[in-house]
């Protein structure tokens, strides 16, 4: 059976997109979380092992839990984030 979020954040754009989703944050143990981007793209940065993952449209992010993670955006965008208490299948 396919994981399905048990929640999800509004659709931010470039200029509604949160401080909190721009500057590091994680999510807590036994969350996964799925950036989904619907228009453009943005870069999601991990800091620990350091790697950037451009997240653009049919190509969503996977967050592990408790990750340190941020997003950055270059442009018109639109996004949003989805959680899962199960690893999302992708």
């Amino acid at each position: 059976m396919k994981p399905e979020p048990y929640k999800r954040t509004p659709t931010f754009d470039q200029d509604t997109l949160p401080a909190a989703i721009r500057n590091a944050h994680n999510t807590k143990q036994g969350v996964w979380a799925l950036l989904v981007v619907t228009s453009g793209e943005v870069r999601l940065v991990f800091d620990e092992p350091p790697r950037d993952v451009t997240v653009r449209p049919g190509e969503p992010g996977l967050i592990p839990p408790t990750e340190v993670h941020h997003v950055e955006t270059d442009g018109a965008m639109e996004m949003h984030v989805e959680f899962y208490r199960d690893k999302p299948l992708i």
